[in-house]
């Protein structure tokens, strides 16, 4: 369909909607017909073919042909029960994926759009989804275009259409009708398409296409996300990768010891292989996943959507948060404390003065369907201060009765907005904005000077000031432009108003210095705003500076850099800038988490380690480049998201100690045993079982584990750290040779003592060890019963179920059958359960001598 051809009447006949929008009872059935307004994606994996894959590793295919060959040469009974463990870990493994899949589709849900329409002639927001055609769409910079859209209104509209034509220059869109039908979607200036973006102005249009239907859709631009490895799971999965090629060599090395000393090949073959399955931590990747989409899942209820998963990881290593003031650190409820005019002008209405009329004119506030006002806070502020002077019924009368013609909207470099309003014939021109964007704009510098001493004396205080001017004028012509409209204007007065500071700040700013973060304010406001607000606040470190945009403007990169790490508060800035301030820090050294809610903030929140985006006020384009989107808008839930990254990150690293040291532990008891001359301790069927119960239920548990007690009272973490710095390799290497040590010390004993149960003995010690390691590393500083027993109740009743199902295998006699056990006498028991308490004292212990140590260097 040519729609950029047809006229807009004609487009409302065609498609059975009005300039109004549609009316419920059409959506219903619009939907039926159109479907949801979104592009194709790639089928989702199904369950049948991740369960399949569990059992595609060769290492699983080469132990299953292994374990059917011993069943043929008269061992099925192994060959039954190791197939049923396979089946088991397969399972483990389906579910592992299955949930981690669901969790990342669930968090792609969660980051949908949302678009404001008209439904029965009043605005209303909804998902992006539900477009239909015949919508009718408000725009404004900052948007993602949702549908393909004939546009009614176009005011200074500027599309980029990169995603679309690749042309990297933004277009000038108009409304008039175009008459030529085959041109290419680029030259179709009365319309947009989805997926491109809005840089400048604002506008509204009708929607003609939604979904596949849409030049996007038929040109197959999949607008889906891929599913890429974070830097964790990458450098873990290349981890695993080498780590396995050495549990291979020492199982090699096992199976021909094995033969050396004179064991059948069936058998030794069939342990080795066992052996090799139940070292390898291929779980490794898929828990890290879990632990990485389970944290943002839980970061999303505490109002930080994740939308790129590094940033889970990453968020532990931020150093500055660089943050705007209004609606983040400030409650974002401006409320006007009071008016200045110009005590000189006329009234515009009969008791309505000039400057109520600018008041109420000049602004992008809407009127909902409940009469209630939509808008940005700053000018809800000031329409709400005005409609309670004149009366609501009074406001829209004015609204409506005196049209507006011509705009020039607010954007962040020249910090006003200009409107063109008629006036039963007149034409009335206002300009609203910063001081020092009004004031050069009047035609009296006397007034001009005046108004500045008086706004720097407001802005002292705390408040937010608003100028307006105006001018009337004969007509707009050919040569009418934002160069011949802002100038030559007569003062009307100010306004200024209040945000008070979020109440948890001063508790969250403290928070982040004690954490070792330092937190920067960026605002657009006037320096003494911003002074006055970051004090009250407590944001200023010891020596720290302010300085404004202009300043800024004049350092040289060499000398910003040698002052940027001092600085706390940035006032009088433009979006641009806020890039140079990233790039800065980083060279710096530092890692730098950068809020921002415009269109120009995009560039500084892609070049940020952590973008984070403002979910209330913040621009379709701004969401769509950060890394995390705040819900809230609340500087508190940035630092509740790093100490959450940091317990995320914290948890990973246990798990990492729990099944490393314990597969160490296994490999160490089966290869050592040989060379000291003892038998082989365990078979096929227990070491399976072992990795079958206490590597995967109690690693996955410690997933949950709470934040450690000093979590905020730590510095971040170097961002190129290993995962294995801290003590961690040490930790997992003597740990692992104690378990091992244990184990074969037990063997030893229990052989001298003539005890025919020692294999169980063995079994048991490596099984419970491996227990008590799970409860030991919950906390790297703290004992256990400090850290709290029970505090993480899944992972206490995952070991107490574990424990039950080993007394099972002991005790019970067909699991003496199956897994080749004897039933331990009480003192065997008892002596297997207190060796295995070693491992658990030990690590223990560790955090004793750890504790000890800090306080001698600290």
């Amino acid at each position: 369909m040519v729609w950029h051809t047809l006229t807009l009447e004609q487009i409302f006949s065609l498609i059975g909607t009005s300039p109004n929008g549609l009316l419920d009872e059409q959506v219903a059935g619009l939907y039926e017909k159109y479907g949801p307004n979104e592009l194709l994606e790639k089928k989702r994996k199904p369950a049948w073919r991740i369960l399949l894959n569990q059992f595609a590793d060769f290492m699983i295919i080469v132990l299953v042909v292994a374990s059917i060959i011993s069943g043929f040469v008269g061992e099925l009974t192994d060959t039954i029960v190791i197939l049923v463990i396979v089946l088991l870990n397969a399972v483990i493994g389906f579910l592992q994926e299955y949930r981690a899949e669901n969790a990342m589709a669930a968090l792609r849900e969660m980051a949908t759009h949302h678009s404001v329409v008209l439904r029965n002639g009043h605005p209303v927001t909804i998902s992006t989804v539900e477009l239909l055609p015949g919508d009718v769409v408000m725009l404004e910079a900052g948007n993602i275009v949702p549908a393909d859209m004939r546009l009614m209104e176009a005011h200074s509209l500027r599309i980029d259409e990169a995603a679309l034509t690749g042309e990297s220059v933004s277009v000038n869109k108009h409304i008039l009708v175009i008459e030529e039908s085959e041109i290419a979607a680029g030259d179709k200036l009365n319309m947009v398409f989805k997926g491109t973006l809005v840089t400048q102005g604002r506008g509204r249009g009708v929607v003609v296409a939604t979904g596949m239907n849409t030049e996007l859709g038929m040109i197959a631009r999949m607008l889906q996300g891929e599913d890429v490895q974070t830097p964790l799971q990458a450098r873990m999965a290349d981890f695993g990768k080498k780590l396995s090629y050495g549990i291979l060599v020492i199982c090699a090395a096992l199976f021909g010891i094995g033969l050396w000393a004179g064991q059948q090949v069936l058998p030794m073959l069939l342990l080795a292989i066992s052996l090799a399955v139940a070292a390898i931590p291929e779980s490794l990747p898929a828990l890290i996943t879990i632990a990485l989409a389970r944290g943002a899942k839980r970061l999303a209820k505490n109002n930080a959507l994740i939308r790129k998963l590094p940033a889970v990881e990453t968020l532990g290593s931020v150093t500055f948060i660089c943050t705007d003031k209004t609606g983040t650190l400030t409650q974002n409820q401006m409320k006007v404390a009071g008016t200045i005019p110009n005590p000189i002008q006329a009234e515009a209405l009969p008791g309505i003065s000039l400057f109520e009329m600018a008041q109420a004119l000049n602004h992008d506030v809407r009127v909902g369907a409940k009469d209630n006002l939509l808008g940005d806070p700053t000018e809800l502020a000031v329409v709400e201060s005005v409609a309670h002077r004149l009366g609501f019924d009074q406001l829209k009368e004015i609204i409506t009765g005196f049209p507006r013609i011509a705009e020039f909207p607010f954007d962040a470099i020249r910090k006003c907005m200009t409107t063109v309003n008629d006036l039963q014939g007149s034409l009335l021109l206002l300009t609203k904005g910063a001081v020092e964007s009004i004031a050069p704009m009047l035609n009296n510098e006397v007034e001009a000077q005046e108004i500045l001493k008086q706004a720097a004396a407001l802005s002292a205080d705390g408040y937010r000031v608003l100028v307006y001017g105006f001018k009337w004028l004969d007509c707009i012509d050919a040569g009418f432009s934002l160069q011949t409209a802002e100038c030559d204007l007569d003062y009307l007065g100010m306004v200024y108003m209040a945000d008070p500071p979020r109440e948890e700040i001063s508790k969250a700013i403290s928070e982040c210095k004690t954490a070792g973060i330092r937190p920067v304010m960026i605002t657009g406001d006037h320096p003494s705003t911003a002074l006055a607000i970051a004090s009250q606040i407590g944001l200023p470190a010891a020596n720290s500076k302010m300085i404004s945009g202009v300043s800024l403007n004049k350092l040289t990169p060499e000398e910003f850099a040698s002052e940027v790490e001092n600085i706390s508060i940035y006032a009088r800035v433009s979006p641009e800038q806020k890039l140079r301030i990233v790039q800065a820090l980083q060279q710096r050294g530092q890692f730098v988490a950068m809020t921002g809610d415009g269109v120009n903030d995009a560039p500084s929140l892609k070049k940020a380690n952590i973008g984070i985006a403002m979910g209330v006020s913040g621009t379709d384009v701004s969401k769509e480049t950060a890394h995390m989107i705040l819900l809230d808008d609340n500087f508190a839930t940035i630092v509740k998201a790093v100490k959450e990254g940091r317990r995320i990150y914290d948890n990973i690293r246990k798990f990492v100690k729990y099944v490393l040291s314990c597969n160490g532990a296994e490999i160490l008891t089966m290869f050592l045993a040989p060379l000291f001359g003892l038998p082989i301790p365990l078979l096929p069927i227990q070491i399976l079982w072992i990795n079958l119960v206490t590597d995967g239920l109690p690693g996955l548990a410690l997933a949950g584990e709470k934040a450690e007690k000093n979590i905020m009272q730590r510095p971040p973490r170097q961002p190129g750290e290993s995962l294995f710095a801290g003590g961690i390799g040490w930790h997992i290497l003597w740990v692992a040779c104690l378990m091992a040590a244990v184990a074969l010390g037990t063997q030893a004993a229990a052989i001298h003592f003539q005890s025919g149960h020692w294999q169980t003995m063995v079994f048991t010690v490596l099984s419970i060890s491996q227990l008590g390691q799970a409860m030991a590393v919950r906390s790297e500083t703290q004992f256990i019963y400090r850290h709290g027993l029970f505090s993480n109740l899944p992972l206490v009743l995952t070991v107490l179920f574990t424990f039950v199902l080993q007394l099972v295998v002991i005790y019970l006699p067909w699991a003496n059958q199956v897994f080749k056990t004897q039933p331990l006498t009480l003192v065997e028991l008892s002596m297997s359960i207190l060796l295995s308490a070693v491992v658990f004292h030990a690590v223990e212990l560790e955090k004793f001598l750890r504790g000890v140590n800090r306080k001698v260097t600290g």
